[in-house]
């Protein structure tokens, strides 16, 4: 009996110790993470202290984060249980940490600042959601160095409040670089004392008169630096310059544009002096080919390290290039790469962007090399936007930016880009449901007076029908619309939006895997209701790009595909599209045409199961034009669980 229970005790501990990690909602997740028994309570936490160097502005900061959350600490040398920072030089990466928590308070072990800012970012999550505070052991470094968030303030601008709540978000996360992307054919948005009509309102075609003076850019700077990081400013050149032509009548790459291009770098330069500077690069015809080169030159010869998209213009060789399209990796002459491809937060449906997220393998590999340094997540609104808000619900940026910073803390991912939870039973719709759950937890703490366009989908399960072949004909009926009896699913997957070819294919996998044009598919789940009501949902068959002039829905119908809904048997009614059936204009703002960014479709559930069947036609895979392409998909979700 004793030999019975000495086995089973250790057991029994390892499964506590398994059940305290999972239940630890920390974003991204630690690398190492050991729960011991006991907990610690934070109010008895008195001070903040270093033991080596100085270290006033992290102990400041550390004791308004607490102040925040009324814990009260004083920065002195006082004995008194609280929080220690220790430095630690063996400790090879500034980023890496060690946090420990027992009975004596919290000890936060790093070699630089950027370590212990991590650690106090660990510890703060524990303290919000995580009651009591467990006794546990952290070790914990990052995968990939570049972390970064893109925003384009260019085309539509945002106010420095706007900003600095997505830094914070960013610092939060560890995210360690702030891409901020500010000259457009729109508008040029960085001041110029040298040259101020470019900040004309008569020179922007929207948001006139908006733009960052020396003081914001300075201010945005200084927040940035205070989080650990990297405010990276991008000039985009020679393209997307339209801004610029008007002013100047005449082109960057021109003998006189190239000369001006050379001076307001050189006003940037003696104004804000930044490590890096993004040059752009793009969607151009190189016309000049020593354009890029000499501008490389110029910033090289101040100390400036330079980042250009890719592909691109001639970049040097020592420009970090940030890719955005597919292509052949060149490894062979010690180029850095940052992974931006199917990273763009406008092109993604609001529930598949954390699902692609989470799964993505960043730079096809599973930690940093000498080649992929990181990524950075991208939002390209570039249709005009009626305020600055509705960036934020159209598209996924919070519930993408905390799923981008799991990633590219942690590596890892699956080699294949992805659209789809996956199947039930499967490993690794296991592994996003737990992620899930967490994230979840973060939006109801951190994120509960901010859009946060994401709601709870690892629990529901589709089956799917077919594919049957329409010739075609996109309203023919077939089996599971005719018959009572259903027949057997092909395929079962999670998710609440369900993508069924991808509109990039085959670049990413959709829930069929050799899909043909002209066919249809159903799918159907069900629901259960403790009593009869009224539910919210988000339904929408064609989530439209933030970019391109796509145009709006058909009046009276949910898509130009003759896809269909019912609710025991009953057909859901489109919405009133407000501008139903308009050509796309990108100064024409989105309004309904999302299911994110319009109220919920209002459905009378029954008590008990209801039976949910999805009908999505598909006639040919090739759209329209370039802004129309066929996303052959449905979304159908529950929003007020």
């Amino acid at each position: 009996m004793i030999k019975r229970l000495m086995l089973i005790v250790p057991i029994v501990l390892l499964f506590l110790a398994v059940a305290a990690q999972s239940s630890l909602n920390i974003i991204p997740e630690p690398r190492q993470i050991s729960i011991q028994q006991g907990h610690l309570d934070v109010h008895q936490l008195k001070t903040v202290r270093v033991t080596t160097g100085d270290q006033k502005a992290l102990c400041d900061y550390t004791v308004t984060q607490f102040a925040k959350r009324k814990i009260a600490l004083t920065n002195t040398a006082s004995k008194e249980k609280g929080i220690l920072f220790i430095k630690d030089a063996t400790l090879l990466n500034k980023e890496a940490y060690r946090l420990t928590i027992d009975l004596h308070g919290v000890r936060i072990v790093a070699s630089a600042n950027p370590g212990f800012f991590y650690g106090i970012q660990t510890l703060l999550q524990l303290i919000d959601l995580n009651h009591p505070l467990p006794y546990c052991s952290i070790k914990d470094s990052p995968a990939f160095s570049f972390r970064g968030y893109m925003v384009d303030v260019g085309r539509n601008y945002q106010s420095i409040d706007k900003l600095k709540e997505q830094i914070d978000v960013m610092a939060r996360y560890k995210l360690n670089v702030f891409h901020f992307h500010a000259t457009e054919d729109i508008a040029w948005r960085f001041e110029s004392k040298k040259y101020p009509q470019l900040n004309a309102a008569t020179n922007m075609t929207r948001n006139p008169g908006k733009f960052y003076s020396e003081a914001a850019i300075k201010e945005l700077m200084q927040y940035c630096s205070e989080r650990n990081i990297l405010f990276l400013p991008e000039i985009d050149m020679p393209g997307h310059s339209a801004a610029f032509t008007r002013v100047f009548h005449t082109t960057m790459q021109s003998e006189s544009g190239t000369k001006i291009v050379k001076e307001l770098l050189n006003e940037f330069i003696a104004t804000y002096h930044p490590e890096y500077l993004h040059i752009g690069g793009d969607e151009v015809k190189i016309t000049n080919k020593n354009f890029l080169p000499e501008i490389t030159a110029l910033l090289e010869q101040k100390g400036i390290k330079t980042v250009g998209w890719s592909p691109g213009g001639n970049i040097g060789d020592r420009t970090i290039r940030q890719m955005w399209m597919r292509e052949p990796l060149d490894t062979t002459r010690g180029f850095r790469f940052i992974d931006s491809r199917h990273l763009y937060l406008n092109h993604m449906d609001p529930l598949e962007t954390v699902t692609t997220i989470f799964y993505r393998e960043i730079g096809d590999i599973p930690k940093e090399d000498k080649n992929i340094k990181g990524a950075t997540l991208c939002l390209w609104p570039d249709r005009r936007l009626e305020n600055e808000n509705d960036a934020f619900k159209m598209n996924a940026v919070y519930p993408g930016m905390l799923a981008f910073a799991e990633r590219t803390w942690n590596g890892g991912g699956i080699k294949n880009w992805q659209s789809n939870i996956g199947s039930p039973g499967e490993k690794r719709t296991a592994s996003f449901a737990r992620f899930e759950t967490i994230l979840l937890a973060h939006k109801a703490f951190y994120f509960s007076n901010k859009p946060f366009p994401y709601v709870k989908q690892a629990n529901s399960i589709w089956d799917l029908y077919g594919p049957y072949d329409n010739n075609g004909q996109l309203s023919e009926k077939f089996e599971p619309e005719l018959s009572v009896k259903l027949p057997h699913p092909f395929k079962q997957m999670v998710g609440g939006t369900i993508i069924l070819r991808h509109w990039w294919a085959p670049l990413i996998e959709g829930a069929i895997d050799h899909p043909k044009d002209s066919t249809t598919v159903y799918a159907t789940t069900r629901i259960w209701c403790n009593a009869a009501g009224i539910k919210k949902f988000w339904i929408g068959f064609n989530d439209i790009s933030r970019s391109p002039a796509t145009d709006s829905p058909p009046i009276g119908k949910w898509d130009t595909r003759e896809s269909r809904v019912w609710v025991n048997g009953q057909p859901i009614a489109p919405p009133h599209w407000k501008r139903g059936g308009a050509k796309g204009n990108p100064e024409t703002p989105l309004i309904d045409e999302g299911y994110s960014y319009r109220l919920p479709t209002l459905i009378h559930l029954k008590k008990g199961w209801n039976h949910i069947l999805i009908k999505a036609p598909a006639g040919s895979f090739k759209g329209k034009n370039w802004e129309n392409p066929v996303k052959w998909m449905f979304t159908f979700i529950q929003v007020d669980k």
